[in-house]
């Protein structure tokens, strides 16, 4: 979203006629796409020669290499700039037709716990089952977690990880109430005092008028997590990895599994039928090819999977032809 002020000012303006994606092919050290962009102070009357590189594009033959791979697309106002031959063209008409972007749906997207430090507040099963027998009250803030590389397609691994959820404000009762968890957090004292949003506040500057500094104190975790955020991962949910790999890493949790930064849950209603297409491989053709967007590769962007098009639940499917759902099955294979 953040180009779309951008892109459209070329279509009114300066229409792009042509638009080379070269990926990361370019600078191979650094994490960054480029694009070349060729734009003519017109109307736009002709459509935009596009090109996509692929493995086997050589800087050296570039002109001959658009010349013979590029498709001709009409961007409209608003359109992000997907380049696409014509059976992705179809298939992307087709699902935005039928389907209902994921920010219109009645669920919420929300990112797991951030701790600022990983060392003190996720634990083993070993240093969990010791905090519990030093004090069986410390149960009350231990859950199970999962990293994102933990969460598979329908399903999950559990490494036996439990993270101490020390939400905001908790500060106030861990020293008394939960004597053991204190006990162990103090080992860590040092650094955990050293995370940025302990010793500053939101304005970057030192402020000395309270008991800490910074947005947080120094035995909480570290994106001040209220409770009411705690409890929606007691809900049903579908849980989903930052990185995807080469499969969609979507798995549905009725156990209350935390997920840490590197994994994201999903609540709301229609979970399983949501569950069921996410996992499809006509909608993970589709969010792969045309708003994944660019960036590290196969991360999921929130904003992104916002706007996925799904058909809601007993609305008209999309319907495909034997052409599209072979060009999907052959591309979606690891």
């Amino acid at each position: 979203g953040y180009g779309k002020s951008l892109r459209d000012y070329f279509v009114q303006n300066t229409p792009p006629l042509s638009l080379i994606d070269l990926g990361g092919a370019i600078f191979a050290s650094a994490t960054v796409d480029t694009n070349i962009i060729v734009l003519r102070k017109s109307a736009y009357t002709q459509p935009t020669q596009a090109v996509a590189t692929s493995s086997d594009f050589d800087t050296k033959n570039m002109s001959d290499y658009v010349r013979q791979n590029s498709v001709e697309i009409k961007y409209e106002h608003g359109d992000s700039w997907a380049i696409l031959n014509p059976i992705e063209q179809s298939k992307k008409e087709k699902i935005e037709k039928y389907g209902t972007p994921l920010k219109d749906w009645d669920i919420q997207i929300n990112y797991g716990v951030k701790t600022g430090l990983n060392e003190a507040f996720i634990i083993d099963e070993e240093t969990r089952d010791k905090l519990v027998k030093a004090d069986p009250k410390s149960a009350e803030l231990i859950r199970p977690i999962l990293r994102g590389k933990d969460i598979k397609r329908d399903g999950y691994e559990f490494k036996d990880l439990y993270v101490i959820l020390a939400y905001f404000g908790s500060h106030k009762i861990i020293p008394t109430q939960y004597p053991a968890i204190y006990e162990h957090l103090k080992g860590f004292e040092k650094k955990l005092k050293q995370r940025g949003q302990c010793r500053y506040t939101s304005s970057g500057k030192p402020n000395s008028n309270g008991e800490y500094p910074g947005q947080h104190h120094w035995l909480e975790l570290d994106n001040n997590p209220r409770q009411t955020y705690m409890d929606d991962f007691n809900r049903q949910k579908i849980m989903f990895s930052r990185i995807s790999g080469n499969e969609p890493c979507f798995a549905l949790d009725n156990d209350g599994y935390m997920t840490n930064d590197t994994g994201y849950i999903i609540t709301g209603n229609n979970l399983e039928y949501l569950l069921e297409q996410l996992t499809s491989d006509v909608i993970w053709f589709a969010f792969r090819r045309f708003y994944m967007g660019g960036g590290i590769e196969k991360e999921f962007k929130v904003n992104n999977l916002a706007s996925l098009p799904i058909p809601l639940p007993n609305t008209h499917p999309i319907e495909l032809t034997d052409e599209e759902i072979n060009f999907i099955s052959s591309s979606v294979k690891p």
